[in-house]
């Protein structure tokens, strides 16, 4: 019930954000735990899994093994003092066992744990790195951010162990072999399979089960994942381990490969308020409360100014409105704003004739042209705090250009400058909405609009009852063919009349800061 509860409101955040997907699922699928267990037999098959005896926390007073993050104990590398039994969240230490805590207890009653004998599978490593992985893992990867290929090549060269991918629970998806089926296969291990077992699940819905091939096994597709860095262990050295391991799965030839990932753009830590963002605490933006009070562009302009794709960054809430009133409504939605209202005042919203262009106005505009070549590499890169920069330029660009040509002084001597001018400055506008559009996409759609065209620039969003032969669940989908957006600009044709403009974002109260700071930490 929990969980169904918050992937419910997960849905609810990602469709009021505007974030699409073509398909957001969850892992507690028939589809997903068959592929987990396919892959789990596959890596069995090819001998990169094996049993071992080990010791793992018995809890006398639950009666049980508890799972890893119900321990609790001091790190045995930097002291922090409630690391988890998987994982350090303050120096991301992985642990195999945690055993290697010191001082571990239960966190569900604070009792002392046993340590106790149980029989695991392991997933190995070592021999995956041998075998190819270390190699493919030192090869090309120029697209990596730094701070994440650096990590992952220290981590391998460092020396890797087996890992244990089955755990003693009574919630999961069972181990697919004879006599282990009281035990489930780890978390760490299955979830990240979820990204196999969706794009499956995705082929099923549009009626091709072969659809998903086109993504997994076409060397020509490439496999972005974005997470956070406390995440790079699974999925720059862990996943493509099993990857890589489970040769010949979903395939006749038993060499073939599923695509190992393409880049793993993973974000450094964001904080707040000059601290790291704690729920227990109540220190952090909660997006669905945030967006009773603010629209959503402005959020994800914010996030997107301030991502920590290289080093750890901060929210505060002084910055947010500073940038949302100087950037937002000061440079981009002022530009819209004045031209639009300029064209209704002096054209009667007309689109002016803006008759021969200068070398002036041609250089604008081939800039914004210029523009979907080097911000599309951008957004391709991963690189999104430049898209912002560059956009910026681009806006600031056109209101320089707008100050030059000065077409509400002209509109008193020579009206064909104005009409050039606003014509020029209008073509320019819609070039730049797209541009924007994937940060901005719904003032994006909005000047889409004020300009005069049709349709929606990305399609529509729909949450969808998904059958299975003995359960169902809900899911996130995308329609796309509605979708009339193309990367280039648009010309907006001469006499069309524009709709009558309104303002793209709200200007926001210095007293917001004070506000939201008193809603931290209660």
């Amino acid at each position: 019930e929990v969980f169904e509860h918050y992937h419910g409101r997960f849905l609810d955040l990602f469709q009021k954000l505007g974030l699409t997907y073509d398909l957001f699922t969850h892992t507690d699928t028939e589809n997903h735990h068959q592929v987990s267990q396919d892959m789990f037999k596959s890596l069995l098959k090819n001998e990169y899994i094996y049993p071992k005896v080990t010791q793992q926390m018995y809890s006398p007073s639950a009666g049980k093994f508890l799972p890893d993050r119900y321990v609790e104990g001091t790190c045995p590398n930097c002291g922090y003092s409630t690391a988890r039994g998987d994982q350090c969240d303050n120096c991301n230490t992985l642990f195999e066992s945690a055993a290697e805590l010191i001082n571990p207890h239960s966190k569900l009653d604070d009792s002392v744990l046993e340590l106790r004998d149980t029989e695991h599978f392991f997933i190995d490593l070592p021999a995956i790195a041998e075998d190819g992985l270390q190699a493919w893992m030192c090869e090309g990867k120029e697209t990596w951010r730094p701070q994440v290929i650096n990590f992952a090549r220290n981590f391998v060269e460092q020396g890797l162990i087996g890992r244990a991918v089955t755990r003693d629970m009574n919630w999961g998806i069972p181990v697919p072999v004879e006599g282990f089926e009281h035990k489930v296969l780890y978390v760490w291990f299955e979830a990240v399979i979820g990204y196999l077992s969706a794009a499956i699940e995705w082929a099923k819905n549009n009626d091709d089960p072969e659809l998903w091939k086109k993504w997994w096994q076409n060397p020509k597709a490439r496999t972005v994942y974005f997470i956070g860095k406390d995440n790079i262990p699974f999925h720059a050295i862990f996943w493509p381990a099993q990857l890589f391991g489970a040769k010949g799965l979903y395939n006749e030839d038993p060499g073939a490969q599923l695509n190992l990932p393409y880049d793993v753009p993973a974000n450094e830590f964001m904080n707040m308020e000059g601290q790291r963002v704690s729920g227990s605490r109540n220190w952090g933006v909660w997006m669905l409360d945030a967006l009773e009070r603010y629209d959503p562009d402005p959020l994800r302009y914010y996030l997107t100014a301030v991502m920590p794709e290289t080093r750890d960054s901060d929210w505060s809430w002084q910055g947010f409105v500073d940038r949302n009133n100087s950037e937002l409504v000061g440079n981009w939605g002022n530009l819209v704003n004045r031209v639009l209202n300029m064209t209704k005042r002096y054209f009667k919203g007309a689109m002016p004739d803006p008759g021969e262009l200068t070398d002036k106005e041609q250089e604008l505009l081939t800039a914004v042209d210029a523009a979907f070549d080097t911000v599309g590499a951008l957004y391709d890169g991963c690189k999104f705090r430049t898209v912002v920069q560059e956009n910026l330029r681009l806006s600031s660009l056109v209101n320089q250009y707008l100050e030059d040509s000065s077409p509400w002084t002209t509109a008193k001597t020579d009206m064909q400058a104005t009409a050039r001018a606003l014509n020029t400055a209008i073509q320019a506008i819609s070039g730049l909405k797209t541009l924007w559009a994937p940060i901005l996409p719904f003032t994006s759609q909005a000047v889409h609009e004020m300009l005069g065209e049709t349709g929606t620039l990305f399609g529509q969003q729909l949450v969808e009852e998904v059958a299975e032969s003995s359960r169902s669940h809900i899911a996130l989908t995308y329609d796309g063919e509605t979708a009339v957006g193309n990367w280039h600009r648009s010309e907006i044709p001469v006499g069309r009349v524009l709709p009558k403009p309104k303002p793209l974002f709200k200007k926001l109260d210095a007293s917001v800061v004070e506000e939201e700071l008193a809603r931290l930490g209660g």
